[in-house]
């Protein structure tokens, strides 16, 4: 049996929810492959349940196989009947709930109810004239992110005001993916969350008894490679126009950030771009990232892919198709690939490093109580240039901030880059006060750093910290 990993907070707040022993509607959604069906299985282990996960059919198909999880869940019957509506079985989960608490799951909502709109009222009826006088815990679980949020949870929605609680399941952290493979180095941990993105799925695809290397080209540069047609078949599934979007993500992946510059890259207008980036910020695709200081300025506004699978995928895989439908995507990967992994993991390791700093902050480590973690980016006038910070921490309420530099390379970081990051201290919003400087670093601290830091209080911090779970 597979180990199940990490949802701790997730599994409490289900158990607060079944512990209360009256009518809980609970809406659950999140991505594809984030792991929403193995949390509820997780949970559902042992307890009186009806688990259905309803299909791209009709209605009438999806009620008969309803009333076959019932059956086969309720009572002694292998699921021989089949009830005439959905009320009708729904009462009678009424009627078993008079014994006993019962669970409810519809995951895959969506499916149901999106070509047989007339089943979110249905449902709603049942609610208010039974099932919220009842013993039952219901939990509508559901992919399509736009779907969820605009006909389950919207005040238009017939089943306003019925949901006790919801839920957006998140992929894994850098620290919860690491759980996939204890054994791992730091560095390929970091590079395991790197290229899977924290989704559970694809985290449980990778082998911790082969090495890193092996189980990309496993899962990216195989014809037969579970995530080599990945992006299309989930593009595929959530919109019509898959070019259009593949270009959008594709321009994000090759590392325009501002909205005409994707659209140009794109061959699309400013207004097409927008709407296509808005409904991929939607599904968790792509990320609007703004300097933390400056988030009304509408000049400073970036698109990013924030899903490290896409990312991935986008980076490298279009040039290596012609290798991997020959057969030699291994060759491709260590020629072309592996050589490239430290500069396509400079971005996720910064985003690792912002995590970290917020949990220094959380634990009392730093010289700030920082409440808000991100980046920033503008011109610094004393250089006439443009300039970045990988890690801005702020405390808006002290006006005092914590500014970071990452650097995920082969090579110790030395006192050029600490010169650098202070040469950018004061470019953030003037009433902010630095307290502190972060370096962050994958292969160490020059001789000097580590003599300097001690006196001057700049936190040195590896790659290897960046795991330490006290």
């Amino acid at each position: 049996m597979t180990r199940f990993i990490g949802r701790k907070d997730e599994l409490n707040t289900l158990e607060a929810l079944y512990s209360k022993n009256d009518f809980q509607m609970l809406v659950l959604y999140g991505r594809r492959r984030v792991g929403k069906s193995t949390l509820l299985t997780e949970f559902l282990r042992g307890r009186p349940s009806v688990f259905y996960t309803a299909i791209e059919d009709t209605l009438e198909k999806n009620l008969l196989l309803f009333s076959r999880r019932i059956m086969e869940n309720l009572t002694d019957d292998q699921g021989s009947m089949s009830f005439t509506t959905f009320e009708d079985a729904c009462a009678f989960i009424s009627k078993r709930s008079e014994q006993q608490r019962i669970v409810v799951v519809i995951d895959e909502f969506p499916y149901l109810a999106e070509p047989n709109p007339s089943t979110l009222s249905i449902l709603q009826n049942i609610i208010d004239s039974d099932w919220q006088h009842r013993n039952i815990f219901l939990i509508i679980s559901g992919s399509s992110i736009s779907f969820m949020e605009k006909k389950v949870l919207s005040e238009k929605s017939p089943l306003f005001g019925r949901r006790t609680a919801q839920l957006q399941l998140q992929p894994f952290s850098y620290q919860e993916a690491a759980e996939f493979v204890p054994d791992y180095s730091a560095e390929d941990k970091a590079i395991c969350y790197g290229v899977t993105g924290g989704i559970a799925k694809y985290l449980s695809l990778i082998d911790p008894t082969r090495n890193i290397d092996d189980n990309i080209v496993s899962l990216y540069f195989s014809r037969s490679g579970y995530l080599y047609e990945e992006p299309r078949n989930l593009l595929t599934q959530e919109f019509r126009n898959v070019a259009s979007y593949s270009a959008v993500i594709g321009a994000a992946a090759s590392g325009k950030v501002r909205l005409q510059d994707i659209a140009d890259e794109s061959h699309m207008s400013a207004p097409m771009a927008s709407v296509l980036i808005q409904n991929l910020i939607t599904t968790g695709i792509v990320q609007r990232r703004t300097a933390i200081t400056e988030e009304n300025n509408k000049k400073k506004i970036q698109y990013v892919l924030s899903d490290g699978m896409f990312r991935f995928w986008y980076r490298f895989i279009p040039d290596a198709i012609d290798f991997i439908e020959m057969g030699r995507g291994q060759i491709y990967y260590q020629k072309y690939v592996k050589p490239r992994l430290d500069e396509y993991m400079g971005g996720i390791f910064e985003s690792m490093c912002r995590s970290y700093t917020l949990m220094l902050s959380i634990r009392g480590k730093l010289n700030a109580d920082i409440m808000r973690v991100g980046t920033w980016w503008g011109t610094n006038p004393a250089r006439r240039e443009q300039t970045d910070i990988d890690v801005v921490g702020i405390d808006p309420m002290d006006h005092t901030a914590v500014l970071g530099e990452c650097k995920f390379k082969n090579e110790l970081l030395d006192k050029t880059v600490y010169d650098s990051l202070k040469d950018r201290d004061g470019l953030i919003d003037s009433h902010y006060r630095t307290v502190q400087f972060l370096l962050f670093s994958k292969s160490g601290f020059s001789d000097w750093l580590l003599d300097h830091c001690i006196q001057n209080g700049v936190l040195l911090i590896s790659l290897d910290d960046l795991y330490q779970t006290a």
